[in-house]
């Protein structure tokens, strides 16, 4: 049988999937992507809401993830670059800091700053220079313990990891008490160091879209949720029969396949955004919230940032971490409550709310690379996913290809 000829499903149409679909069809195959919703993207979406463009949660690309310098188009993405720091806002008031060796305009603010006292900007210096050097199979090889007691055994203040470590972190773990591992703080610690934070002009989005648009031979199908996947064929939620001779599961696999147990368990976070007349950090950086009785986590204003729609007024970004059992309405205003007394920001209107139920896979042993054999739970059936590996964007670029060179193995013996 020729390659082009083999029935191969990739079931759904985020990161993990496009790259699948992207190996297999280097090797000769047409792949057929089969996603629930109406476009591809998986967790990272756009919506253009009263002319205003919304990612579905606060998001951003590292340049320097290996498999994305692979795998995309830097130029095309029309990448808009973050000031490489943060504003802390603590007791109200607002203090912003960061690296004055790859923005020198952050200098003075940093030397002055009250956040962390001279032993901790050793420290970080310390840490940049260690990081630096280290590989990243050095990384994931190295002993895993939480983040905070990682910080804790580097030697840096009480002060500091909460003032900056726990709030910048927390939005990145998504979990407010830095239990993650080591090996990711470490990870992201130094993709942070050897590149910049960035977003395209156009959202979130145009990264599958991207990967979609190098696709030349595979078929997709929008709007069909699977029900059941067996060893040869996939029946959707309306009880269609699809013969596959090979399938890639690129989604959350509970429930899919028969006698197949792959249980994850999964960190949440809430995402609003609102309008305001006025922005109080004009950068295009961070705004994080230190103080500990806080409910919001960080801020972002959009509008710092170049984009392809932009509405009337200021766009501004909230994540919230924090476990809740609030209703939207109530959600609003303890954010904007918030917003008011932590930032002096007391003019938002807003605008939408995104519920992320599965932001992040909550992991323990992280890694960075998988063997192909180590996709394969059937003879004919592969997964893919970051929760394979850990909650990234590279890991998810990963494992998809691993999927697919696995199947290429199965198929030919040989990769």
């Amino acid at each position: 049988m020729k390659r082009e000829d083999y029935n191969i499903h990739i079931i759904g149409a985020g990161i993990s999937g496009l790259i699948a679909a992207k190996t297999l069809e280097e090797k000769g195959y047409n792949p057929v992507i089969i996603e629930g919703s109406d476009r591809v993207g998986g967790r990272l979406k756009t919506d253009i809401v009263n002319g205003y463009q919304l990612d579905h949660g606060f998001q951003v690309l590292l340049d320097a993830y290996p498999m994305a310098q692979k795998h995309l188009d830097y130029n095309t993405l029309n990448l808009q670059k973050f000031v490489p720091g943060a504003t802390i806002f603590s007791n109200a008031k607002a203090q912003t800091i960061g690296d004055p060796l790859r923005d020198l305009s952050l200098l003075f603010s940093t030397l002055i700053a009250s956040v962390g006292t001279i032993s901790d900007k050793l420290n970080i210096l310390k840490l940049n220079n260690a990081l630096d050097k280290k590989p990243l199979s050095e990384i994931f090889s190295s002993e895993e313990i939480s983040t905070l007691r990682y910080l804790e055994s580097k030697g840096f203040s009480a002060s500091i990891i909460s003032k900056f470590f726990k709030p910048f972190f927390s939005g990145i773990f998504l979990e407010p008490d830095l239990e993650t591992s080591s090996r990711m703080f470490e990870f992201v610690y130094k993709m942070f160091g050897n590149g910049h934070a960035v977003l395209p002009k156009s959202g979130i989005e145009a990264i599958p879209r991207q990967i979609k648009s190098q696709l030349k031979r595979t078929k997709f199908v929008f709007n069909t949720k699977i029900k059941t996947i067996n060893a040869h064929h996939i029946i959707t939620e309306k009880g269609e029969k699809i013969e596959s001779d090979f399938c890639i599961v690129a989604t959350n696999t509970v429930g899919l396949i028969p006698d197949v147990n792959q249980k994850y368990s999964w960190k949440s976070c809430d995402n609003l955004y609102f309008t305001t007349k006025t922005r109080n950090i004009k950068k295009p950086i961070i705004g994080l919230i230190a103080d500990e009785d806080a409910f919001i986590n960080n801020i972002f204003f959009h509008t710092s940032l170049k984009t392809e729609k932009r509405g009337a007024e200021e766009l501004l970004s909230v994540t919230v971490v924090e476990d809740h059992n609030l209703t939207e309405e109530a959600l609003i205003t303890k954010v904007q409550s918030d917003l008011k007394r932590y930032c002096n920001i007391d003019d938002t209107v807003f605008l939408q709310h995104y519920k992320i139920p599965k932001a992040l896979p909550k992991l323990h042993s992280l890694r960075q690379t998988i063997s192909p054999s180590e996709t394969q739970i059937k003879p004919t059936l592969f997964v893919a996913g970051d929760q394979l590996l850990n909650g990234s964007l590279n890991a998810a670029m990963h494992s998809g290809e691993r999927s697919a060179e696995d199947l290429i193995l199965a198929l030919e013996g040989d990769f």
